[in-house]
């Protein structure tokens, strides 16, 4: 499988400290059709990928 590199993004951590900044909600936006993060989702065991779409609101991953 291979190695994701949406869980250390400097990207989404930009999210992650200031989701109403710019930079922030165009992550947010990005996360929504992004072929990686959908792969990243998919490779996740239920109990985080459920806890992350919780935080980014996505409920295509719940």
């Amino acid at each position: 499988m291979a190695k994701h590199n949406c869980e250390t993004c400097a990207f989404r951590a930009k999210y992650d400290r200031n989701p109403k900044s710019l930079l922030g909600r165009i992550w947010r936006w990005h996360a929504g059709w992004c072929p990686g993060w959908k792969a990243y989702m998919r490779s996740l065991e239920d109990p985080k990928r459920i806890e992350l779409a919780v935080k980014y609101d996505t409920r295509k991953y719940r």
